[in-house]
């Protein structure tokens, strides 16, 4: 089975790119790939899906403890040919300033080789030494070939040879300048999969290329390992379903982790997915609904002309129905949010906040958020860890919970009962007491009132 993990020096060295033409072009020659995201990522497992049509998991040093991470990895690459594990940031680059949770700390948690992938901008030999400075850093760097990206045949028939020579790495093959296959940015990062325009073309266009400047020989030598093995977790057994829950998905509401919805199917939820931008209603016969994070802000006037939706939803959660809002979904249940250009507009009214625009990351990254209370998800004192990663911020953050960077920085936020979270932190669920939680809530809910 191929297995590897694609890292690179630093952010902004096309790690996405490669990974979505590398995972084409082993789809192309029958591989079945899977893909996986290190680190808390939402939009690039979204061009992992559009490339495979299948779908692609996060690996979370900070979140999850290494055993959940290899039995994560082992179940959800079963069955394929080909394992491509895409990393974050710079390779070493992980918790306050340190390799855990890095790309780094993964591969050698999976023991998996690395393709380092170098963009050859105003270098040549300094490649070779930056390079060098990565191979020699921890022992073992996993460090087993290098893929050049953005450059022009010549140059790679120039560089490959000093690169070989002066790193012992093989350089692998590149990929060219491609302008017509450029994904476009906004301030989360890359724009999701469903709006980039020709994103399939795109795709194709990468695999093609890199398909024919791949060394593939000596690719399948590298990173040919056997199949992982580790033993189904509890959290992940599939389970009957004896409650359904609504999840909101559509163009405002698009950020999950698959790896959650899996933990809520097996803890026996039968998920219903229902969209606030579109539907003026819940689904019915449910007894919880989820809203995740995404880009309300640029959809909050369609959103607030949905007046019907936001009114049930309202409604429903004054009943007692048992809900979960993750930043974008707390900023929905707020009683007004700016959108991009500043223009407020009515929200559900759940809860006090109005929602405005920083312009810049506010609070983010990694911490551990502890519980003042017991509530429906959390006991008290109990800690979990979180990732927070936005640019709006509201008026009313709430102080149900404690959230503590490593560093020692901490700040009051979110709001819980018995049938409610709501908070700006993003939850991890899967290995948690979430899932399970959350369903035995949703079917007390359901028994007390039969027709909500």
């Amino acid at each position: 089975m191929i297995q590897f993990v694609l890292a690179a020096p630093a952010s902004g060295s096309g790690k996405t790119t490669l990974t979505c033409a590398l995972l084409a072009a082993l789809k192309k020659r029958g591989f079945w790939p899977c893909a996986f995201k290190s680190g808390p990522d939402y939009i690039d497992p979204m061009f992992h899906r559009s490339a495979l049509r299948v779908d692609s998991h996060n690996l979370d040093l900070f979140f999850s403890a290494p055993d959940t991470v290899r039995a994560l990895y082992a179940h959800y690459a079963a069955g394929h040919g080909a394992a491509l594990c895409e990393g974050a940031m710079g390779f070493y680059d992980g918790l306050n300033c340190t390799t855990a949770a890095s790309a780094w700390a993964l591969a050698d948690t999976l023991g998996l080789p690395v393709l380092l992938v170098v963009q050859p901008k105003g270098a040549s030999v300094t490649l070779a030494a930056q390079i060098n400075g990565l191979k020699n850093f921890r022992t073992p760097s996993h460090l087993a070939g290098i893929l050049l990206n953005d450059c022009s045949p010549r140059l790679h028939q120039l560089l490959a040879p000093l690169l070989e020579r002066e790193t012992g790495l093989p350089v692998l093959g590149y990929l060219p300048h491609l302008p017509d296959a450029v994904v476009e940015s906004r301030h989360l990062g890359l724009k999701t999969a469903e709006e980039v325009s020709g994103l399939q073309e795109k795709i194709e266009r990468l695999a093609e290329a890199v398909s024919a400047t791949l060394d593939w020989e000596r690719l399948l030598a590298l990173t040919s390992l056997p199949a992982p093995v580790s033993p189904l977790p509890d959290f992940l057994t599939p389970a009957s379903p004896t409650v359904r829950i609504a999840v909101a998905k559509d163009e405002a509401f698009c950020f999950t982790y698959a790896e959650t919805l899996d933990a809520l199917r097996a803890a026996g939820a039968e998920l219903v997915f229902f969209s606030p931008l579109h539907d003026t209603a819940l689904p019915e016969s449910i007894g919880g609904v989820y809203l995740p994070g995404g880009y309300p802000e640029l959809h909050a006037k369609a959103l607030r002309e949905n007046e019907p939706l936001r009114c049930v939803l309202c409604a429903a959660i004054q009943r007692g129905l048992p809900t979960v809002a993750e930043c974008g979904g707390f900023l929905y249940l707020g009683q007004s949010l700016e959108d991009a250009d500043g223009t407020a507009y009515p929200m559900a009214g759940v809860l006090p906040g109005q929602g405005f625009r920083v312009g810049k990351l506010v609070r983010f990254g990694y911490a551990a958020l502890t519980a003042q209370a017991d509530s429906m998800l959390f006991r008290r004192g109990e800690a979990l860890p979180v990732h927070e990663f936005h640019h709006w911020d509201t008026t009313a953050n709430g102080d149900a919970f404690t959230a503590r960077k490593a560093d020692g920085r901490s700040w009051p936020c979110g709001f819980a009962n018995e049938h409610f979270y709501a908070g700006f932190p993003h939850l991890y669920w899967a290995g948690t007491s979430l899932p399970r939680r959350f369903v035995t809530a949703a079917r007390s809910y359901l028994q007390k009132e039969p027709n909500p």
